[in-house]
């Protein structure tokens, strides 16, 4: 199984943005990152495991690692009535960041993947080296 460690950040809200992904494949520790100017921190979070996705082979087992409760809780609950609303939260606003949800959302059925939330910023290594690895790419 693929492990993916995937974290965003950004210096103001919105700001200037990073994203950065840590894939683990058979002890082969790969890292990936990048920045965007004036986005957002839940942009960034989404963009890291679609970023990490796209490296791996389609059809592989995976397992995400997010401190992201908006993006576990927006892929493996949330999406599914937003789809059947029509893109549409709860209150009937337009769903945020709606073209990245909708990539991930395609992206997620080339593969297995189980969505792991971890606690950021405590004893989990891998989560807060690609914590880093993010804020250091939101200063570039």
């Amino acid at each position: 199984m693929i492990k993916i460690y995937t974290d965003g950040s950004c210096i103001g809200n919105p700001g200037n943005g990073g994203w950065a992904a840590i894939i683990i494949d058979d002890k082969k520790k790969i890292q990936l990152k990048g920045s965007k100017k004036d986005t957002t921190n839940n942009q960034m979070e989404l963009l890291a495991p679609i970023k990490a996705l796209k490296k791996i082979p389609k059809g592989s087992d995976v397992q995400i690692f997010t401190d992201s409760k908006y993006v576990k809780s927006g892929i493996t609950e949330w999406i599914h009535n937003w789809k059947k609303n029509g893109w549409k939260t709860a209150s009937k606003q337009p769903v945020k960041n709606k073209e990245l949800w909708h990539e991930l959302d395609i992206m997620t059925k080339d593969f297995e993947i189980k969505w792991s939330w971890v606690k950021s910023h405590s004893t989990n290594k891998l989560n807060n080296e690609v914590d880093l690895i993010a804020r250091e790419a939101a200063n570039l």
